[in-house]
């Protein structure tokens, strides 16, 4: 049976797979129909605009991560955008030649199966994940300056 609070960061982490989605579906569209972009290219551009926008909202909203390190998280996350526009980029214009349906719509399907199966995944296991013994270091580390503050506070009162 899965946890209230697996099914909350899912939920969460699917609001921020939305927001982002929408930024790189605006994006994308924008470039290939004003700018004239080609449909690949546009799908990457729209993709690091939303990556950003989700990595932010992921790693402060979703997943509460203070720890790894911020550079840690970037570099992993990273290596997941890539493969995400990667899968996307390809897997959009296969299915818009293959089936002869809109890319707008194709990119859709694409999305939905490379967010939860690709994103999610890899976001919630690899890249904003915090071990048990990460959990026990930080709690740990946590306990530790709250006693040497107290300590500190109790010496300064004594003065």
């Amino acid at each position: 049976m899965l946890k209230k609070k697996s099914l909350l960061v899912f939920g969460k982490a699917q609001v921020s797979a939305f927001i982002g989605g929408l930024v790189d579906y605006g994006v994308m569209v924008f470039c290939v129909e004003l700018l004239f972009i080609n449909l690949k290219y546009s799908i990457a551009i729209g993709g690091i605009i939303g990556a950003v926008i989700n990595f932010s909202i992921n790693k402060y909203w979703t997943y509460q991560s203070k720890k790894p390190s911020l550079t840690s998280q970037l570099i992993k996350f990273y290596i997941v955008v890539a493969g995400s526009i990667y899968l996307k980029s390809n897997g959009t214009y296969i299915l818009t030649h293959l089936l002869q349906i809109d890319y707008k719509i194709t990119r859709i399907m694409v999305d939905l199966v490379v967010s939860i199966g690709f994103n999610f995944m890899l976001q919630k296991y690899w890249v904003f994940r915090t071990t048990t013994l990460t959990e026990s270091i930080n709690q740990y580390s946590d306990t530790q300056i709250e006693k040497n503050s107290t300590k500190q506070q109790h010496e300064y009162q004594e003065v």
